[in-house]
């Protein structure tokens, strides 16, 4: 029975009324889901879906629990697609899955290419970091996933993080990094200060996971599948990272000055934007994305899952976070 077969039964069974499904077709990317786009014909009407399914090996291992609770917390209040069902078992697709409703005439811009926002940089900037301080605005006891998501103690938002993504490191490695492990050995000596608030934060909050018009509005923002409770600082330092930039020195994202960024977040979300506390969430941004492209170069050398982004993050996006780390680790240390 194909996919499309098997998708048709479960949304039959599942809206109690035969349902048609048609164009169904893979989304290239999506090495933590695999990720579907297809329509479906229920009482006369079509409606565009996307599934979500577990892949036989993924990037990171990810709650798509917490995943879709994020959906649901913030359909509403951002632009997040509507999540429809969950199904935790995924007997009849084979594994876990879970269905939202598909934002269409959207484009997601490439995080590797220069200027891929052109004249509207301006304007998804103003947006981009707008949506994010309003996700860092509500406060998670209010949410879906607040109910159900571990709500550390602000001084330990940190630890969880780093332990989290070093953990990573040291389980999929297959040769030494001593840049990435002299930063996690610089971080753990000097830990932030706590957050003036826990906050839900995406987890992978930047350029490439969200869609726009191509006229300056954002669509839907996408990718949820980190989605935790901590310091709102780690989406902020994630998406100001340099590698999504790229080596665009004059505007974060390539979009906004840094300054103004920030800005934005700081307004929109209510809250502060302590300047010793950003400086180690960067430095923890690139261990985390090494950490990511550390696994995505096991999954992909082991055969688990071939994607081609599994092999293009354990080479470019690995030597450029690389670089990152070295550059600023050389000028805490005075070196350049």
């Amino acid at each position: 029975m194909t996919l499309a077969e098997r998708l048709e039964r479960y949304l039959t069974r599942y809206w109690d009324t035969p349902t048609e499904v048609s164009n169904l077709s893979r989304i290239p990317g999506g090495a933590s889901r695999e990720t579907y786009r297809f329509d479906a014909l229920v009482k006369g009407q079509t409606r565009p879906l996307i599934l979500r399914r577990d892949p036989p090996g993924s990037l990171s291992d990810t709650d798509r629990r917490l995943e879709f609770l994020a959906f649901q917390s913030f359909h509403g209040r951002a632009p997040v697609p509507e999540p429809i069902v969950l199904e935790a078992e995924g007997t009849e697709l084979e594994r876990p899955f879970f269905i939202m409703s598909r934002v269409d005439g959207g484009a997601a811009a490439s995080p590797f290419t220069v200027d891929p926002y052109g004249e509207h940089a301006q304007a998804i900037g103003e947006a981009f970091f707008g949506a994010l301080g309003a996700i860092a605005a509500v406060d998670p006891s209010e949410l879906p996933l607040g109910a159900a998501a571990v709500s550390p103690d602000p001084a330990d938002c940190w630890r969880v993080a780093l332990d989290e993504w070093a953990s990573v490191i040291e389980a999929d490695e297959q040769h030494p990094q001593p840049i990435v492990r002299a930063t996690i050995r610089r971080l753990r000596r000097a830990p932030p200060p706590p957050p003036v608030a826990v906050r839900v934060v995406h987890g992978d909050y930047r350029t490439g996971n969200f869609l726009h018009d191509g006229q300056g509005k954002i669509l839907a923002l996408l990718d949820w599948e980190m989605a935790h409770i901590g310091d709102p600082l780690e989406d902020l330092a994630w998406a100001i990272d340099p590698l999504w930039s790229h080596y665009d020195t004059a505007r974060v994202a390539g979009m906004l000055p840094r300054a103004e960024a920030l800005d934005i977040w700081s307004r929109t979300s209510g809250l502060p934007v302590d300047a010793a506390a950003l400086a180690w969430w960067e430095l923890f941004s690139a261990v985390k994305g090494q950490a990511i492209w550390t696994s995505a170069a096991r999954e992909y050398r082991d055969g688990g899952f071939k994607d081609p982004v599994l092999a293009i993050s354990g080479w470019y996006t690995a030597r450029r976070h690389d670089e990152i780390l070295a550059e600023r680790l050389m000028r805490l240390e005075g070196l350049s």
